[in-house]
């Protein structure tokens, strides 16, 4: 399952720091695994219930608000420089994660690809991504990452690298007609 995620998340690789890395991919087989999923069926699902007819899947999801926290971190660095500490591998990491609580929020459904989990009646995402990780020894500063991106992060500060994914991430799920 390892390879097939690799090649399918190609973005994993963004993930400099090895250990990391593995701890994030681990996390993904985790999940997948308590999810009933399989690789193939990351693209065959909307990427939210919550945006009636969305044809965005959820792979397609994960990896653009991936690439877009990169490409936002790299342009601020580029203007900044110094002035600016970022940490580009926890970035990542959260963005890849973050979302990876929906595995166990939706479970694979024939019709529509995926459909609302028992587990998902009691806990949404962003809690299911923190307990993979934490359970991975993902650093808190990627835990953070994953906790805050959504509206239940609203009030709490957020870190420098938890503002970037957030930001990815809605403007993802807004264009698509998402509220919030």
């Amino acid at each position: 399952m390892r390879e097939r995620l690799l090649d399918l998340i190609p973005e994993f690789n963004e993930i400099r720091d090895e250990e990391l890395r593995t701890n994030v991919i681990n996390c993904w087989t985790d999940a997948m695994e308590r999810g009933g999923w399989n690789p193939d069926q990351l693209a065959k699902f909307p990427f939210s219930l919550l945006i009636e007819g969305l044809e965005v899947s959820f792979l397609e999801h994960i990896r653009a608000c991936a690439k877009m926290s990169a490409s936002i971190h790299d342009l601020l660095i580029d203007h900044y420089g110094s002035k600016l500490s970022l940490n580009r591998d926890h970035l990542m990491a959260g963005a890849l994660i973050a979302d990876v609580g929906k595995l166990l929020e939706y479970r694979p459904d024939e019709t529509a690809g995926a459909a609302k989990a028992e587990h998902g009646n009691f806990l949404r995402h962003p809690f299911s991504s923190v307990g993979l990780g934490w359970k991975q020894n993902l650093p808190d500063e990627v835990l953070h990452i994953a906790a805050v991106h959504s509206k239940e992060g609203a009030g709490f500060k957020r870190t420098p690298e938890a503002i970037i994914f957030h930001h990815a991430d809605f403007i993802d799920f807004q264009v698509f007609g998402g509220g919030y």
